[in-house]
């Protein structure tokens, strides 16, 4: 019987009836969120699921309850900034030192709509840390993926890849005055772009990618906003309730932890994925029309494969 999943299926939804046992994760942004209940789920599954952040000693109450819940002791922290990529070099190195293979990585962390700020190499801190760090992550990892049997990596896109494209020129706002939606919008157009060239580059070394947009889900993600500015948006009323068209987090982590596990998707790759299902390319006059799809500058092997060249130009290394 095929397994149907949509909108409001939870992380827990789609793993069911699914054995991870063997299997190991890594989740970067799960120290709240949505990305705890993605790193719940596969660790409700049997897998030994790693979720690093910048305050390993914070994350220590999070690892404590998914073990509760769970029933699962393979759950553990590592120490991971994002927005530094020497940290990002130090974790990633030290995981593949241990000799184990990794199965599933999700790219889960990242920020939105920040005030101009640099990360510790001095890049653009949306582009720097949703793009650029997971990129770095991606690849000092590599051989750590290599060593599984068929690996997936979940690169978290959003519907903000609709504001714009992402710019090769002038990635760093150095020569275009910086604002917020645009850094984020190229920094999601970025995920996806860099899920679908990864998958196009090592998909005959069995790892497979994809790219999610996991919904509207009020998180720490919005933590720079201003609340007014969700009124602004229509996320939420004058009252203050959530639009009925957003996701819980148990929901929000959904997609992603599809992506991660599902059987129907062994051997597939490349896709942008939202709702438990790969998502239809719409143009820019039909968004208006319908409920979720990706535009296509977010799906262009060219471009995608331009930034892969752009991104090692810009940290300094090469991933072949």
């Amino acid at each position: 019987m095929a397994r149907e999943f949509g909108m409001r299926s939870s992380a827990a939804d789609v793993v069911e009836g699914l054995d991870l046992s063997g299997k190991v994760a890594i989740v970067t942004g799960a120290s709240s969120g949505l990305g705890v209940e993605t790193a719940r789920a596969l660790a409700g599954a049997g897998a030994h699921v790693i979720i690093p952040g910048r305050s390993p000693d914070k994350l220590k109450s999070v690892v404590d309850d998914i073990k509760k819940t769970t029933g699962n002791s393979n759950v553990e922290t590592g120490a991971l900034d994002l927005g530094d990529l020497d940290s990002v070099r130090a974790f990633a190195d030290g995981f593949v030192a241990t000799g184990k293979q990794l199965d599933i990585l999700i790219n889960n962390a990242g920020i939105m709509a920040t005030p101009h700020r640099k990360t510790a190499q001095g890049f653009e801190s949306q582009f720097g840390t949703n793009h650029l760090g997971h990129f770095v992550l991606f690849g000092h990892l590599l051989p750590a993926l290599e060593k599984a049997d068929g690996a997936r990596v979940v690169a978290l896109s959003s519907t903000g890849h609709r504001i714009c494209d992402v710019s090769l020129d002038d990635p760093n706002f150095e020569t275009t005055e910086y604002e917020k939606w645009t850094a984020y919008g190229r920094a999601k157009t970025a995920n996806a772009l860099f899920a679908l060239e990864l998958d196009n580059r090592f998909k005959d070394r069995g790892i497979r990618a994809f790219s999610v947009h996991p919904g509207g889900i009020m998180t720490n993600l919005q933590r720079d906003m201003d609340p007014e500015e969700f009124k602004v948006l229509g996320w939420v009323n004058d009252k203050g309730e959530v639009h009925p068209g957003f996701k819980t987090v148990e929901q929000g982590g959904a997609t992603a932890a599809w992506c991660a596990t599902a059987p129907e998707l062994d051997g597939e790759g490349g896709y942008y994925c939202e709702d438990c299902h790969k998502s239809e390319q719409v143009t820019p006059e039909r968004m208006a029309e319908i409920r979720g799809g990706v535009l296509p500058h977010a799906q262009d092997p060219k471009t995608a494969a331009a930034l892969w060249t752009k991104s090692e130009e810009m940290v300094g290394e090469q991933f072949a």
